[in-house]
């Protein structure tokens, strides 16, 4: 499936002139504000909805230029309520295997008779396939999604992956422990699936000071990896969970972790603090907005999309 944009009926044109380079001229911005379009919608907005169809177009494009590999699942295993821990055997593709360079980068997969396209990110820390063949993903499995038919495949099944894709999370920002002694990490539901190949991939969160991972769900049931907290506390990083919906056994954070840090927040040095975050999208705004109002800048807030 392909997307196609087309900007010729809204392109200007400017007056034949004797300059080649010359520029039509710009319309004033108080012009600009009162355009209107689709829905009778101010132009800003028309504006983001733009942006929003040549992202979809890029996707598109990837899609088309994606150069495929065939592969095998090893296994397939409930992580949680609607997540699944999914394996798939790569050793026989080690230029896909070497595509998986920085945490956060995600892939496309596809299933067979399928051609619709998952885009997955990829659980596993980079040097994982390398040493063991396989890619890892926590795949949330949404009814009529391409991730739901994948879910519901078997051992042995063979799918198609695309390589690694994006830029992921750009540590190297934030990598100095001594100049960035608190990491600030939050995710939400299948979120955690890149943030686990961060932590895993190691990041010296032992070196820094303060290291925490606010992770969201609904409650217990939605929280995968919850066996690999020890070992992720071992590495230097203290976990919050926060449940939105949680039972009455519950005596942790509860709500949404964008109020469990506003709450705490216990920043010692914003310019010395750097955060990454994954998931859903009102989560990241609001804590995006709280971080960079309290002093921490922008190129230090890291997001895989």
């Amino acid at each position: 499936m392909s997307v196609m944009l087309s900007l010729s009926s809204c392109s200007l044109r400017p007056p034949s002139v004797s300059h080649a380079h010359s520029s039509p001229p710009l319309l004033p911005m108080s012009i600009l504000r009162r355009l209107v379009s689709w829905n009778n919608q101010p132009f800003y907005l028309n504006l983001r909805r733009t942006r929003r169809l040549a992202t979809l177009a890029v996707a598109a494009v990837r899609q088309d230029s994606a150069v495929w590999a065939q592969a095998l699942l090893s296994s397939i295993e409930p992580a949680a309520e609607s997540l699944f821990h999914v394996t798939i055997d790569v050793s026989d593709s080690p230029e896909l295997a070497a595509s998986h360079t920085r945490p956060g980068q995600y892939l496309q997969l596809r299933v067979p008779d399928v051609e619709k396209p998952s885009f997955l990110a990829i659980a596993s820390p980079p040097n994982y396939a390398a040493s063991t063949g396989a890619f890892e993903f926590l795949v949330k499995s949404v009814t009529g999604s391409t991730a739901e038919l994948l879910c519901g495949l078997k051992r042995g099944d063979l799918v198609e992956l695309s390589q690694a894709m994006g830029r992921g999370f750009e540590i190297d920002r934030i990598e100095s422990p001594e100049k960035h002694s608190t990491v600030l990490i939050f995710a939400t539901g299948s979120g955690i699936s890149p943030i686990r190949s961060l932590i895993e991939s190691g990041f010296s969160a032992d070196k820094r000071s303060d290291v925490r991972l606010y992770y969201g769900a609904r409650n217990l049931k939605r929280m995968a990896y919850q066996d690999r907290f020890k070992e992720w506390e071992y590495s230097g990083i203290r976990i919050i969970p926060v449940l939105s919906q949680p039972d009455n056994s519950w005596t942790g954070e509860t709500g949404y972790i964008q109020a469990a840090f506003a709450k705490a927040k216990q920043m010692h040095s914003p310019m010395a603090t750097g955060a990454v975050l994954c998931g859903q999208r009102q989560m990241m705004e609001e804590v995006t907005s709280i971080l960079v109002g309290d002093g921490v800048s922008s190129d230090k807030i890291l997001k895989n999309f």
